[in-house]
């Protein structure tokens, strides 16, 4: 069982950077493939960020996001990160972190397997 554990959240101002961390437990980190999704509002689905494949080789990103966004991971730390730059009012919402065993990042959600408990960011006009 792969516990993950979001942090960095927070209030941020339009153009403004932030870092997200998600740390990793009770799994083969180096073997998982990672994502980040977002939920911007509660009713409304998460919606894929980014993704990163087990080698670091791969990174994947949703199109609004691209080119602002960089995620990365550390396998010795157990960590995954989002680095957010240039952030947009649309980028308010809950930042999720998960973790899928199969091999390949995918845009759907349905194939994570873990989840964190979410953490909040809200961008300031």
């Amino acid at each position: 069982q792969v516990q993950l554990v979001e942090s960095g959240g927070g209030l941020v101002q339009a153009g403004g950077s932030l870092r997200l961390s998600c740390a990793a437990s009770g799994g083969t980190f180096s073997r998982l493939t990672m994502g980040w999704f977002r939920r911007e509002a509660p009713g409304k689905e998460r919606e894929f960020v980014a993704g990163i494949n087990w080698s670091d080789i791969a990174t994947y990103y949703t199109d609004s996001v691209r080119g602002r966004f960089t995620i990365s991971r550390d396998n010795a730390k157990n960590t995954v990160y989002l680095q957010m730059n240039s952030v947009k009012p649309e980028d308010t919402a809950v930042y999720y972190c998960a973790a899928k065993v199969a091999p390949g990042v995918t845009f759907a959600r349905n194939a994570y397997d873990y989840w964190g408990q979410g953490t909040q960011v809200t961008v300031s006009s």
